[in-house]
This record gives C-alpha cells, structure tokens and sequence, in this order.
C-alpha cells in the first residue's frame, strides 16, 4: 500500500505541476515561447524533487511504460505492473482535477486542444524512447537529476512537447488549457507511447545478452 500511495501521490502532484505551471505560463504571458519556458522550468524541478523523495518508496515510476519495462525485465509482477498502472492513472487524473481547481477552473473538463499526426506521434515515441533509456542506463543515484533535465529538453526538441507517459495523457484530457490533449488524440499517444517502450526493452535486453550494458 505505501508503494501505492506513493505511485498515486507523486503522479498526483507530476500532473499538477505540469497542467498548473501551464495555467500560469497562459496568466502571465501571452508570449507562447515564453509560457513554454514556464512549463517546462516547473516540471523539471518538480519531478527532480518528486523523484529523489519517492524513488525509495516506489521506484518513482509515475509512469505505466516505466512500470511496463519494469514487467518485461522481471523487475516487478503482473499485479504489481496493474496495480501501479491504475494508481498512476488515477493520480494523473486527480492531479488535473487538482491544477484546475487551484486556478478556480471548471473541475471536471475535457481538453480540445489537438494534438495529433505523424509527426506527433513519432515525437512521443521518441521522447519516450530517450526517457526509458535515461531510467535503464543512469548510474545508481543520478536518474533524478538526468530524468529531470531530459525532460526538459525533450520539451523543446519533440514536436509533442514531451508527455512520453500514458497516464500523463489521461489526465491531461481533462484540462482545457495550455498543456491538455483532447480525448480523441489520446490514443495515438498512448499507442506511440507503449511502442516505444517495448522497442526500448528490446534492444536492452539484446545489449545485455552481448554484455555491452552498462
């Protein structure tokens, strides 16, 4: 259960900053270079933060492809992978609901902004991609900070602004603001997503069996 609380709080608080930070960026400027730039400060030293203090509680997944790998590896169990799973969706929609009621918001809302195509699912898988890859290949006591700042990178480099969390989309569903995903996009995410942790896994494992992992 303490692993649990703590999937579903540090999701809760990751969602909110990130959809928070965007409903402020939005408040201050209308400059969206600049609301970006926001965004993304925010959510770097808020998942730095949410990291190194849950990490030895949970593993700090926060995130179903993280967990997924997890699974794949035979790090975790088919219980544990839903288990997680359902505790990271649902604090990922708690923490919209939260964003949109601390700027006195419609609490419950659904995104339109579109986000959708080629180009954007490509972009989410690769976000994803480098982020598992960041997990699997940090050194022992790093990953918070390098997690951190590949994120927000990746925020700038990927047409997609970099979600590369399925849980993350589903909260964001239901916020109509700066960084939201309507319903209907939202499985292309998902898809790009999960693809790109199973390819991640994959070639991990391959460079294990050669010996060549760190």
């Amino acid at each position: 259960m303490k692993k649990l609380l703590s999937e579903y709080l540090g999701t809760t608080l990751l969602v909110a900053i990130v959809v928070g930070s965007g409903i402020m960026a939005t408040d201050l400027t209308k400059d969206v270079g600049l609301q970006l730039l926001i965004n993304t400060i925010a959510t770097v030293f808020g998942l730095a933060v949410l990291i190194l203090i849950l990490a030895p509680i949970s593993g700090a997944h926060f995130n179903p492809v993280v967990t997924l790998v997890d699974l794949i590896q035979g790090k975790s169990s088919v219980l544990q992978f839903i288990q997680y799973t359902i505790a990271q969706v649902l604090g990922a929609i708690s923490g919209a609901l939260l964003a949109n009621a601390m700027f006195e918001l419609d609490i419950l809302q659904w995104s339109t902004k579109v986000r959708t195509g080629p180009a954007q699912w490509l972009a989410e898988a690769v976000a994803t991609a480098g982020l598992l890859s960041v997990i699997l290949l940090a050194l022992p006591g790093r990953a918070a900070g390098l997690v951190a700042c590949y994120i927000g990178g990746a925020y700038w480099f990927t047409a997609s602004t970099s979600f590369a969390n399925p849980a993350a989309v589903f909260g964001r569903m239901m916020s109509n603001t700066f960084a939201g995903i309507q319903p209907a996009d939202a499985p292309g995410f998902v898809l790009a997503q999960c693809a790109a942790g199973l390819l991640v896994a994959a070639c991990y494992t391959l460079l294990k069996k050669d010996g060549s992992a760190v």
